[in-house]
């Protein structure tokens, strides 16, 4: 029905940044929330950035300032970009969709970030 798929993971230095990219194929739904999180071993998955159907954001006080979520919609693409990278950004980042006033609850594969010198 609806397939998430996660690029743009990898390997940077300390200070360094990435852009992820979230690709997204099947069904369109009108009022949904795009966002992205990340698990780090032995921790909980926690929210990082969402954005809505209308453009509104919302970033998690770790990486605000250093993160910007956009979309493009005609290309169904959500970026997660990623600045000022630091080895407690490692972790393996998700793509997700929910669909407001439903239970339609989507994921991706996840692509691994990591941060090391």
């Amino acid at each position: 029905q609806v397939q998430l798929v996660e690029t743009g993971g990898g390997l940077v230095q300390p200070g360094g940044s990435l852009r992820l990219s979230c690709e997204k194929s099947g069904r369109a739904f009108k009022f949904h929330i795009m966002a992205w999180y990340r698990q780090a071993p032995g921790k909980q998955r926690e929210l990082v950035a969402s954005i809505t159907n209308d453009g509104s954001t919302n970033y998690a006080d770790s990486v605000q300032g250093r993160f910007t979520i956009s979309r493009d919609n005609a290309k169904g693409t959500t970026y997660l970009q990623m600045n000022s990278l630091q080895p407690e950004d490692a972790a393996v980042y998700y793509c997700n969709l929910k669909v407001l006033n439903t239970t339609y609850n989507y994921w991706g594969q996840g692509t691994q970030v990591t941060v090391s010198s």
